[in-house]
């Protein structure tokens, strides 16, 4: 039923604050659930070599006694390129699960290897760390709980001189850190986040690289809101995350798309995130985007989508926030052009990996959920057209399509005026003849706020069979009272 008040249809019992209820719940329910997505995974640093090397030729699986013989020549021979052949050929013996298992069941055979770690002869430290890498690759948690007595050693040589031995170091920790909770464990007291905040200062690309997959790793442990997160906060890493994510001739894309992602669990842990956003995370990541834009356009788009994921939820969670109005985060967006290199990502996205368009969505979304400014950009740059287009994608997008276009309708009726008359009575009509009910209720609540802004609606969309339309989904439950809602204005009219 509806009522007259000044001027304005409003509707009796679903008015707008339960509109925006129901919003509301199911972004927080999107936000969760993209909160717990995560990208655990392993990372493998091997070279491209034969399997010969020096003509010593490799057994694909190692036995008790030939480990033990290959450990005792790197031990005790009588030249350092014996003891190098020794461990290569043991290290390519532990690329192989069986061998992996023999190894750790080998009495003495972990403390070998990490007396071998700890030598002072530095090629033969580099094959020890690779051995030691190969073990933290496996598939078997017992091998990387075997790896616990050398995990102290791999972290005091990230603070090393060489930079192999630093990212070998690196990438084997982040391998640990992500298949056992002891490894955690054991490193927290020793300082793994001092020493990867120290490490962050370096130079090289390829120890940064490193540092941003091991950071990942341990931002993604299920103790990291309580035990590692506040101490990265606490340090200097959030600052200098958000120098390597600024765009200019020196961003590296590898770099960032490992420090985006750490950015991401972190924003996803909700500890502090006020302090990413006093640190310019905002207007940081906003520029980000906008070089991501540039790029697109300028035909620079190699592996692009790597990077543009974690950069839009980055801002998407963060634009959630209440801390984003204390300090005036919408405007350090910059309204239009963060909407159009917005669309210009999505458009790349609809192209090349169509699976991340909700990503985009769900961005715009937050943006124009709370700012009429954002909802006046995408009007003033002709958008609604461009974003109607990917309503025949998944019923995913078509829910955060209607939902971007239920934020504009919401902001009363000279947002109105300029979605209807247009393109949307069809496409809507369209939508309502889909069998998924969350995209034909999404419908219903814009033609809702449609009818209560725009009341001639009422009338074309009577003429073009809309009333049908909807009749088509009263037996759907969770959709009757709208449905009898619209019916009653639409007789009404």
């Amino acid at each position: 039923m509806w009522n007259q008040r000044h001027g304005r249809l409003r509707p009796v019992g679903c008015g707008m604050e339960e509109l925006r209820r129901r919003r509301r719940e199911r972004e927080a329910a999107l936000r969760k659930a993209r909160r717990e997505q995560q990208l655990v995974s392993k990372r493998l640093l091997r070279d491209d070599a034969p399997e010969e090397a020096d003509g010593v030729c490799v057994a694909l699986i190692l036995g008790e006694d030939e480990i033990q013989q290959f450990l005792r020549l790197a031990q005790r021979g009588t030249e350092e390129k014996e003891k190098e052949r020794a461990l290569a050929t043991l290290r390519r013996g532990l690329q192989h699960p069986e061998t992996q298992q023999t190894f750790i069941r080998l009495e003495g055979s972990m403390r070998t290897l990490v007396g071998l770690l700890t030598s002072n002869q530095a090629l033969l430290q580099l094959e020890a760390a690779r051995c030691l890498h190969e073990l933290s690759h496996s598939e078997q948690p017992a091998v990387a709980e075997a790896c616990l007595p050398a995990t102290s050693y791999l972290l005091t040589y990230v603070s090393g001189h060489s930079s192999d031995l630093i990212e070998l170091c690196l990438y084997t920790l982040g391998n640990l850190i992500v298949e056992s909770e002891a490894v955690r464990r054991q490193l927290l007291p020793q300082g793994i986040v001092p020493a990867l905040a120290a490490c962050i200062q370096s130079p090289h690309l390829t120890v940064l690289e490193a540092l941003g997959y091991a950071l990942s790793q341990l931002l993604q442990a299920k103790e990291a809101p309580e035990k590692f997160i506040p101490s990265v906060l606490g340090s200097t890493l959030p600052q200098q995350m958000l120098r390597l994510l600024q765009p200019g001739p020196k961003l590296n894309p590898g770099v960032a798309v490992e420090f985006a992602w750490c950015l991401h669990y972190i924003i996803c842990s909700q500890v502090n995130n006020a302090l990413l956003i006093t640190h310019g995370a905002l207007s940081t990541l906003g520029l980000l985007l906008l070089d991501l834009a540039g790029a697109i356009q300028r035909s620079e788009d190699a592996g692009l989508e790597l990077l543009v994921c974690p950069v839009l939820r980055c801002l998407s969670n963060l634009l959630t926030e209440a801390a984003v109005e204390a300090v005036g985060g919408q405007m350090q967006l910059r309204d239009e052009r963060v909407v159009a290199a917005l669309f210009i990502l999505l458009q790349f996205l609809l192209q090349k990996q169509p699976s991340l368009l909700p990503e985009g969505l769900w961005l715009l979304n937050n943006l124009t959920a709370n700012s009429p400014s954002f909802c006046t950009s995408l009007l003033s740059l002709n958008l609604i057209e461009p974003l109607l287009q990917l309503l025949p994608g998944s019923n995913v997008v078509s829910v955060l399509v209607l939902t971007v276009l239920c934020n504009v309708a919401e902001k009363g009726p000279a947002y109105c005026q300029h979605l209807w008359p247009g393109p949307l009575l069809p496409s809507l009509l369209d939508t309502l003849a889909f069998s998924d009910t969350e995209v034909v209720g999404q419908s219903l609540e814009l033609l809702q706020l449609l009818f209560l802004y725009r009341p001639e609606a009422v009338q074309a969309f009577l003429q073009q069979s809309g009333l049908q339309a909807l009749e088509r989904h009263e037996e759907e439950a969770q959709l009757q009272d709208r449905v009898h809602v619209l019916q009653q204005t639409a007789l009404r009219g």
